[in-house]
């Protein structure tokens, strides 16, 4: 399984939200790069950023701080926020971008997942961020009548091969993630699943682990010290 550390930016700091309410952002590092460079060393390969000003205002904003990141660290990264047309897409992926994530446009422009797919292949992935079950757009500030699992089919059609997974209620909580709905869309689809929020220990490690999942992303547990990001790099890469 693949271990995402996460760094959010928002005025191109690096921050935390709680529940996906922007009203509680709160500094948790000095500089994405230099954040960036501490998981690194601690043996992590990929990366999952945000650009949380991109998500509201439907635009890429903090492109800087990922490019940054990309070209300074060994670390492939994975971005979601803002990312709204081909020229937002083809702009990172031929500026060292690994993978890209469409969020808002999974919903509300499925023909623009599909265009990306045929291009680029498996270095385009959906977020799908749900609130009681039912996905939610425009940074997580509006929720959707479709079923989290029913979207997941609907991209898995359009030729995604990676979902990440986000309870929206269980995100910066610690509070362990959503295991039932976890694996609800991994029996659903045969895409990879990468499953974020709530994740708080070792042991949430180890249970997504059991489910067979591809990744997680892990933001809040690594800054606040309960997941030691060494550890789960080795347990994740040590299949029991």
């Amino acid at each position: 399984m693949v271990i995402l550390p996460a760094v959010d930016i928002m005025g191109g700091k690096p921050v935390r939200l709680y529940k996906g309410d922007f009203s509680t952002a709160h500094q948790v590092a000095n500089g994405a790069l230099e954040t960036a460079l501490g998981f690194e060393k601690d043996g992590a390969e990929w990366i999952h950023m945000v650009d949380l000003d991109g998500s509201l205002q439907k635009k890429r904003v903090n492109a800087e701080v990922f490019l940054s990141v990309a070209q300074n660290t060994s670390l492939k990264v994975e971005l979601g926020g803002g990312i709204r047309s081909m020229r937002d897409i083809e702009f990172y992926l031929s500026s060292g971008i690994e993978r890209v994530i469409l969020g808002s446009a999974a919903l509300q422009q499925p023909d623009l997942v599909k265009t990306a797919v045929a291009r680029f292949g498996d270095r385009i992935a959906v977020g799908i961020d749900a609130k009681n079950g039912y996905a939610a757009a425009e940074g997580w500030t509006q929720t959707s009548d479709v079923y989290f699992t029913d979207l997941a089919k609907s991209m898995e059609q359009c030729g995604v091969q990676t979902i990440i997974f986000t309870d929206i209620s269980k995100d910066g909580t610690l509070t362990g993630p959503n295991l039932k709905q976890l694996e609800e869309i991994n029996h659903a689809v045969s895409c990879d699943i990468i499953a974020s929020g709530g994740i708080t220990d070792i042991k949430d490690i180890k249970a997504l682990q059991s489910l067979g999942l591809y990744g997680a992303i892990c933001g809040k547990s690594i800054y606040s010290g309960s997941l030691d990001l060494k550890q789960a790099l080795e347990v994740a890469a040590n299949a029991e």
